[in-house]
């Protein structure tokens, strides 16, 4: 799966990903501090599910409809980054195609998985 992962996203998630096959471009490597409308497009461009710790990318999703592809919320705060790392992969593994055109936050033992309408 093509992913575009946000900078606030653990490094940790991103190499686990990456080590699942998954084809990861994160922000802070290629281009820290651009707006969210800049990774939307990079997202939308790609052809890329967007991961994110970030809100109000729920607002672009939903309201606005500004994403071609989903949206992957994380919302595991307080969790040592490696065990992050373990559930949002687990998370792709087990749900990813269900992931690819929804609004999905993942949690600690839930993932939640809100598909959008046009």
């Amino acid at each position: 799966m093509n992913i575009v992962a946000d900078e606030g996203v653990d490094l940790p998630i991103v190499v686990h990903l990456r080590q699942d096959g998954h084809n990861v471009v994160y922000i802070a490597e290629e281009s820290p501090s651009i707006t969210d409308d800049d990774v939307l497009t990079i997202a939308n461009t790609r052809t890329s599910v967007l991961l994110t710790i970030d809100k109000d990318f729920g607002e672009l999703v939903f309201r606005l409809n500004r994403v071609d592809h989903g949206v992957v919320l994380v919302r595991l705060e307080g969790l040592h980054a490696s065990t992050k790392a373990t559930i949002v992969a687990r998370a792709f593994r087990d749900h990813g195609s269900e992931m690819d055109t929804a609004f999905s936050v993942i949690g600690p033992g839930t993932v939640r998985i809100r598909k959008k309408t046009s």
